[in-house]
């Protein structure tokens, strides 16, 4: 039996790290485990340009110790405005990374988001050109369709067409949540890949829904009925270069996640290897894990590999039941449980 596991430093493809006190409490967690991360850019106001995107790595680097072995790696916030030649100015000046595109209503701070893809298609083309990554979140917001149907809605009537009039668009479909993404992923050039979170491999809707509401596992997109979850475990723990590490760690107060209009996401950044690593050893695939953690991500961004390594032990670990923020509490994914492996260094 694997008693333990050294790997390149992994980085996560997607993540909200938030601002203010929020920003101060979490990031420390990220940067313990990850050595980059793909920023999200939905603040109130949300980072559109060069500037607010710079001012914001400063507030990130601000947040941690000093001296701590870290990057954020910053996006662009598309709006039906944006300017293709900022986009372009903050991605060959090294500040912008990537993209990324929020249907308008689809989740937390998405009302400034893109209504209709058409209305960025100058910026799009302008990043097929320079090599820019779109991250997507992948889910139409109209009311007649079924929220457990949006991604694969969106797969048939945005990103297909997307992909096949941009051919040499890099995208990521981010936090993929049904087995309809993992075949297109599959049967898509080698220009798109996908992230896949920790609680898409771990949870079902029923986790959400049966024995009452449960706040605490609801994120945006749902998790989906079981079928898909299984495809996601197969996606991810394939050693597939398509499928990366990205936890969308999406961290609410107790007191938001748990009130009459309870807000969608998970914070999963404290235990987040430890997450991943019980899905790849439960589907006997711990060969494939630094692929998907440490090596693929970095690939398809046409960035370095990271040179240091981290090590988990397999032994209990038990996840606490909250984690402080200032003076609220946050919920972590798997609270009150024990995991089976432990990040040592």
């Amino acid at each position: 039996m694997t008693k333990m596991i050294t790997i390149r430093r992994p980085d996560d493809w997607h993540v909200h790290l938030r601002d203010g006190a929020m920003l101060d409490s979490v990031a420390r967690y990220t940067a313990r485990q990850f050595a980059r991360a793909i920023v999200m850019p939905n603040l109130t106001p949300p980072v559109t340009s060069v500037e607010a995107a710079s001012a914001y790595r400063e507030r990130i680097m601000a947040a941690l110790p000093d001296g701590t072995p870290f990057t954020p790696l910053m996006t662009c916030y598309l709006t039906d405005n944006t300017d293709k030649e900022e986009v372009r100015r903050g991605f060959e000046a090294g500040v912008f990374t990537a993209a990324k595109l929020y249907p308008a209503g689809a989740t937390t701070n998405s009302d400034s988001g893109v209504t209709d893809v058409a209305n960025i298609r100058g910026v799009l083309e302008v990043m097929a050109e320079i090599g820019m990554v779109l991250c997507v979140h992948g889910e139409v917001t109209s009311d007649d369709i079924d929220i457990f149907d949006r991604e694969a809605v969106f797969i048939e009537q945005v990103l297909s067409p997307l992909i096949a009039d941009l051919p040499a668009l890099k995208v990521v479909f981010e936090h993929i949540t049904t087995q309809d993404a993992v075949r297109f992923v599959e049967s898509a050039p080698a220009n798109v890949a996908a992230t896949i979170t920790p609680q898409h491999l771990h949870l079902n809707r029923n986790a959400m829904l049966v024995g009452g509401m449960r706040p605490h596992a609801y994120c945006l997109p749902v998790a989906k009925r079981e079928l898909h979850r299984l495809a996601l475990r197969r996606a991810a723990t394939s050693g597939s270069p398509k499928f990366f590490l990205g936890t969308d760690s999406a961290p609410h107060t107790r007191d938001a996640k748990e009130s009459a209009c309870g807000c969608a996401g998970i914070f999963n950044a404290p235990f987040a290897l430890e997450s991943y690593l019980a899905v790849f050893e439960a589907e006997g695939a711990l060969e494939h894990f630094e692929g998907f953690a440490s090596l693929h991500g970095p690939a398809f961004y046409g960035l370095p590999v990271n040179e240091d390594t981290i090590t988990l032990e397999k032994r209990d670990c038990d996840v606490p039941e909250t984690i402080p923020a200032g003076r609220e509490d946050l919920v972590p994914f798997h609270a009150g449980q024990m995991l089976g492996w432990a990040f040592v260094a």
